[in-house]
């Protein structure tokens, strides 16, 4: 029966055609390892490398270039860790701790010949573990939602809020007006309009007198309707004359 990790997708994290594998001498220190102290003008083998994902577990395989053959993998349950190890005088070079299927380990050294494949091959181990850190996260999340803490929305005591809402503004709508200050009335059912209050006063024809003397102006003020036609008796015209007394003397 097939082992969940054999089940489970493997997604392909980075693939570099050329690297070298170095035989490393056995650590005596804790000191920081060196490079340098490598055999570099002679690898001991070299092929392709393919770094793959899967699950949370990251393997680093070197393959024959042509046939693609296994030569060693190592799996990575971390990194920065100690089955990947930078080394102190080169970014180039790494230490690497390979396993067999009997659960055997070794550790080799590995080394890119350009600077921009072994950039790569950190970053592909960085994302991945990136990664797998993001999803514990949202597995304990969701395992215990009520461990988060809750966003408090509420008002604090004495705390206010104001808010600005825009009002559109009314424009009043000026009523027409006349000259004297009075509304327009409706026009009268018989559809003729009523004319103006200055023809309605008075309506003669009376013209002042030419001599100019103050009897001249009363006699203006003397009739409502000056259209009246005298009399032609002048007898009897000086007898109706109201005014007559002022104008002959005693």
């Amino acid at each position: 029966m097939a082992s969940e990790g054999q089940l489970e997708y493997e997604s392909v994290l980075c693939v570099k055609p050329e690297v070298n594998v170095y035989r490393i001498p056995p650590r005596s220190s804790n000191r920081a390892i060196r490079a340098a102290d490598w055999k570099l003008d002679t690898p001991d083998w070299s092929g392709r490398m393919r770094v793959v994902a899967r699950g949370k577990v990251a393997y680093v395989k070197l393959e024959d270039k042509i046939s693609g053959e296994l030569f060693a993998q190592a799996p990575v349950d971390e990194y920065p860790g100690i089955t990947v190890e930078t080394v102190s005088d080169s970014s180039r070079y790494f230490v690497l701790r390979i396993q067999d299927d009997n659960g055997r380990s070794a550790f080799i050294g590995i080394g890119f010949g350009d600077r921009g494949d072994a950039f790569d091959f950190n970053v592909a181990l960085q994302d991945h573990f990136k990664w797998v850190k993001q999803e514990k996260e949202f597995s304990k999340q969701a395992q215990a939602p009520d461990s988060a803490p809750k966003l408090d929305l509420g008002f604090k005591e004495g705390q206010t809020i104001t808010l600005n809402i825009g009002q559109s503004k009314k424009k009043d709508r000026t009523r027409p007006q006349s000259s004297g200050g009075l509304g327009l009335l409706p026009p009268p059912p018989g559809g003729r309009l009523a004319p103006p209050p200055s023809s309605r006063s008075n309506n003669h024809n009376t013209q002042p007198s030419a001599g100019g003397n103050d009897t001249g102006c009363l006699l203006d003020l003397d009739t409502s309707n000056s259209n009246t036609v005298a009399p032609s008796n002048p007898s009897l015209t000086a007898n109706s004359d109201l005014w007559g007394d002022f104008d002959s003397p005693k």
